[in-house]
Parts: C-alpha cells; sequence; structure tokens
C-alpha cells in the first residue's frame, strides 16, 4: 500500500471558507472599492468636461449636463457599497465597543451619498456653460443635495471618533490616531468648503479631505477584511 499524508487545514483556512466568514469579507471588500471607484470616476470627469476647474468647482457640479448621469450614477453606487461596508463594519466588531454606532454613522454617510446623487446639486459658478456665475439660486433638489451631504459628512467625522475609540480601547493606538486625523481633516475641509464662498483654498481644501477620508476607509476596510478571517 502508498502511504498518503493528509494535510489537515488550518484554523484561518478554515475560517476563511466559512460562508459567514464570506460574506462579511464580501462586504467589507465594497469598502475597500469605494472611495477610489469614487474618485477616479470623479477625476476623469474633471479633466475632460470642457469648463471645469478642480480649483473652482466641487464635484457634486459634475451631475449637471448632459452626462450628469455619471457622476449621479456615481454617488449612488458609491453610497450603496459604503451602506454595504457598513454592514460588514457591524458583522466584525460586535460584539464590544462601537459596534452598534459606528456601522449606524458609516451607513447614514452611504445614504447621504445615494440622496446627493438622487437629487443633484444646482448648475453654479459657470459649471456647465450657461450656469450662473456665482452660486445662484438654490433649488428645492439643490437643498435637499446640500441637506443630505451635510448629514452624512458630520456621521462619517462622527464614525471616525466611535471607531478611533474602538480601537484605542483594543490596543491598537497607532491606527486610532490615523482614524482621529482622517476624521479631523476631512471635517477641515468641510468646514472650509461651506463657508469659503467658492474660494480656491477652500475648494482645494475639501479635495483633500475627501481623498484622505476615502484613503482611511479603504485602508480600514482592508484592515477589517484580514481580521474578519481570524
Amino acid at each position: 500500500m502508498t502511504s498518503q499524508t493528509i494535510i489537515k487545514p488550518t484554523s484561518t483556512e478554515i475560517a476563511s471558507c466559512d460562508p459567514a466568514t464570506r460574506v462579511t469579507r464580501s462586504l467589507l471588500g465594497y469598502g475597500v472599492i469605494a472611495g477610489p471607484l469614487y474618485v477616479a470616476v470623479s477625476l476623469a470627469q474633471g479633466l475632460t468636461r470642457q469648463g471645469f476647474d478642480f480649483s473652482r468647482h466641487p464635484w457634486s457640479l459634475l451631475s449637471n449636463g448632459s452626462l450628469g448621469w455619471i457622476q449621479i450614477t456615481n454617488f449612488v453606487l458609491t453610497g450603496m457599497m459604503t451602506v454595504a461596508f457598513a454592514t460588514g463594519v457591524r458583522r466584525v466588531l460586535r460584539p464590544g465597543r462601537g459596534a452598534t454606532w459606528a456601522p449606524r454613522l458609516v451607513a447614514v454617510f452611504g445614504a447621504g451619498l445615494i440622496a446627493a446623487g438622487v437629487f443633484r446639486a444646482d448648475p453654479a459658478l459657470g459649471f456647465p456653460a450657461g450656469a450662473p456665475t456665482g452660486q445662484g439660486q438654490v433649488s428645492w433638489h439643490g437643498a435637499v443635495h446640500l441637506l443630505s451631504a451635510s448629514v452624512g459628512f458630520a456621521c462619517l467625522f462622527a464614525a471616525c471618533l466611535v471607531i478611533a475609540g474602538r480601537l484605542a480601547a483594543e490596543g491598537s493606538r497607532g491606527w486610532a490616531r490615523y482614524t482621529r486625523v482622517s476624521g479631523v481633516a476631512f471635517l477641515a475641509g468641510f468646514v472650509a468648503v461651506a463657508t469659503g464662498a467658492g474660494g480656491s483654498w477652500s475648494t482645494l481644501s475639501f479635495v483633500g479631505g475627501v481623498l484622505v477620508v476615502f484613503t482611511w476607509m479603504s485602508v480600514l476596510a482592508a484592515h477589517l477584511y484580514r481580521r474578519a478571517a481570524r
């Protein structure tokens, strides 16, 4: 008889094959790609659509014009992926500190992105062609867009603080500091664009805040993805 060596799977391999773990990791995977997708699509439009100026025009204005459906779709898809990511966060963090509120706050941010896509921003600052050169008059859907974005941004900042608290309690102080700094940078950018009256510095500050917080979300999602298999 020929001897055979029986190789037993490790606990990590067993966990990664577990259906519940696969679902959790799939949900977290949406958090990895949501930010890069939103940024890539927005940058591609900003570089190719005539008259768009990154130093003057918020990315929300890309929802207007004949190609506005692209940015609207971008908002909605990114929001849906963020909500899925929030579900994954809940599955990884429970039970324990932040397991309830962290995913709820992230989910509200995702819902805010969806609403910001459905209720588009008003044309302004000369974009698209024919738009008022200033802020212009705010329509009802423009007002809902601003409200949805504001609530979502506030919830994302709060989520950063809640998640930072959970990470610090677990002894991951480096991750906690990174999370807090990302949240503060994003909040600073939002406050700048909300009070800067269309100035270049305020618009670029907000772009920087968006890049920082979406990078954080992708990195955190990847971290939790690995953690889900343990």
